[in-house]
């Protein structure tokens, strides 16, 4: 463990971990930080290379921020949480419940992907373009560097086969905007591919939750209350 992650707390009961997308911080969340505290204690952080969370020098991966995810229940004492992410976020906390299912309670999956073919073309390709620009700039500045690390997640990962799916084994809501960038029949495939998940989409693009949180947040509490 090579990093210590900023992070904001806040609330009291189940510990509930909320994960942002690529190029953001925890702020994100903090209509949901707001929300969802008065029921549950609310760890919201900032992932590795983000926010005010130091890069470090393991590989930037989600699967590394997985690996990373673990390192802070385990430093936190959190045996068991429920955990809702974001975009990047979400693939994180997807490939996290599939690898140890028992650490999670209930997963909220938003606008999150198997793999860059989820994503609509028309987002994609300006994607894969400047990621082949800032990685051939990377030697040269740090901020082409940073650049090409954070395209390169929306490019190289998660890459997780649908059927691996069926590793989670906790109660899962995948909830994305009705404008989602992600492909609807994706974020289909994502909920079918779980053994117990809901769906739902809300009216709204990729940032429901920034941009619509009364409503997101309404439908997490309802879930996790279930």
């Amino acid at each position: 463990m090579d990093i210590t992650h900023f992070y904001v707390e806040k609330g009291q009961g189940e510990p509930l971990i909320l994960l942002h997308g690529n190029g953001e911080d925890c702020g994100y969340f903090k209509h949901q930080i707001a929300a969802f505290s008065q029921r549950y204690h609310v760890y919201a952080l900032d992932t590795r290379g983000h926010g005010k969370t130091p890069r470090g020098e393991q590989p930037f991966t989600i699967r590394q921020f997985a690996q990373d995810l673990l390192d802070f229940m385990d430093g936190h004492k959190i045996e068991r949480a429920h955990l809702l992410g974001f975009s990047d976020g979400g693939n994180i906390a997807m490939v996290f419940a599939m690898r140890h299912p028992a650490r999670v309670g209930r997963l909220i999956l938003n606008g999150a992907n198997l793999d860059a073919g989820g994503v609509k073309r028309a987002v994609q390709i300006p994607i894969e373009l400047g990621y082949r620009i800032a990685r051939a700039f990377a030697g040269k500045s740090d901020g082409a560097r940073q650049n090409a690390e954070l395209l390169g997640l929306m490019v190289n990962d998660p890459n997780v086969p649908a059927q691996e799916l069926s590793k989670i084994t906790a109660k899962t809501l995948v909830i994305a905007g009705t404008k989602d960038m992600i492909k609807g029949e994706h974020t289909r495939l994502i909920a079918k591919s779980i053994p117990v998940a809901e769906l739902i989409f809300l009216p709204g693009d990729h940032f429901i939750a920034c941009k619509k949180p009364e409503e997101f947040s309404k439908k997490v509490l309802e879930f996790l209350g279930q």
